[in-house]
């Protein structure tokens, strides 16, 4: 049993060095991964004390159905399943094994309840909300613009440099996952908000570069973000589920309507995986038949 845990603790602490420094992943990534990988290799050492080269398919499949045993959600077990993917995905990698153990094992089906989206009318509401005449206001009204108009994630926006701003050119440049990098275009509204905005800005440093700054000068949060949505959409009367990432989804989601292709869409989005970019259109088909088999319910038979 020494051996084995010698084995997972040894490959625990390279791994972990992988995702840090290789792929680069976030803090909060890296931390969930580092809490599946601990728990999956808890239950393989509680149940058959082999070492990681040695997991079989059978042993994943056990360890899913043991999570549901749990009462997991589908969601949650697919999150695991693909936490020990990749792991073996390193594995295969550092060629410390031969044959993925995850090959064939199937994922979890996953319900996806279709997200809150914003409509232009609705974004127009929040915007009023702001008085533009304040630094605050004219601030929120820039995050809200910005976050919408280019498909910003929350940490892409609190990311945003003085420097990544080229507005003459009509972009502007965006450091997203695994500080990956990508050029969205930006809008005139965008732009003028921008640079309204930055006649009250007024840093704490001199060299400090962050565009959206708090009233102290200093950075903005991810968490100060959450709360100038959240009191503009309950300011605007909007009664829907609202977030950051509502205002991503809603921009992707116009983009598609208005005859935008899949392809053109992830690259803006910044998705790796065209899989991620594709759940949009499975949302909006399922929401367009939703529609039409509404109103067919309308229609009473003479």
């Amino acid at each position: 049993m020494a051996e084995s845990a010698k084995k997972w603790e040894k490959i625990r602490g390279e791994y972990l060095r992988y995702i840090k420094l290789e792929r680069r992943l976030s803090y909060n990534s890296v931390d969930a991964y580092m809490r599946d990988f601990d728990e999956f290799s808890h239950f393989i050492m509680r149940h058959w004390d082999v070492a990681p080269e040695n997991v079989l398919s059978e042993h994943v499949e056990r360890y899913l159905s043991w999570l549901y045993s749990l009462g997991r959600s589908g969601a949650s077990q697919a999150r695991h399943l693909s936490a020990v993917k990749s792991f073996y995905n390193f594995m295969l990698f550092k060629e410390r094994v031969e044959q993925l153990p995850t090959e064939g094992v199937v994922m979890p089906k996953i319900g996806r309840e279709l997200p809150d989206t914003l409509t232009l009318q609705e974004i127009d509401s929040m915007l009023a909300t702001f008085d533009i005449n304040t630094p605050k206001g004219c601030r929120d009204s820039a995050i809200v613009e910005v976050l919408y108009s280019c498909g910003l994630r929350v940490s892409e926006l609190t990311a945003l440099r003085l420097q990544d701003l080229f507005f003459g050119e009509g972009y502007i440049r965006v450091v997203g996952k695994g500080d990956k990098q990508r050029i969205v275009p930006v809008s005139s509204a965008a732009r003028d908000k921008i640079q309204l905005y930055m006649e009250f800005r007024k840093p704490k440093h001199r060299s400090e570069a962050t565009l959206f700054l708090n009233n102290r000068g200093e950075a903005l949060t991810r968490v100060m973000v959450f709360t100038i949505i959240k009191s503009a959409t309950l300011a605007a009367g909007i009664d829907k589920r609202i977030s950051p990432h509502t205002l991503r989804h809603s921009y992707a989601t116009h983009l598609l309507e208005g005859g935008a292709n899949i392809r053109q869409v992830q690259e803006l989005l910044g998705h790796e995986s065209i899989e991620t970019t594709e759940i949009y259109t499975h949302l909006e088909s399922r929401r367009l038949k939703g529609v039409v088999e509404d109103s067919f319910s309308d229609v009473k038979l003479s």
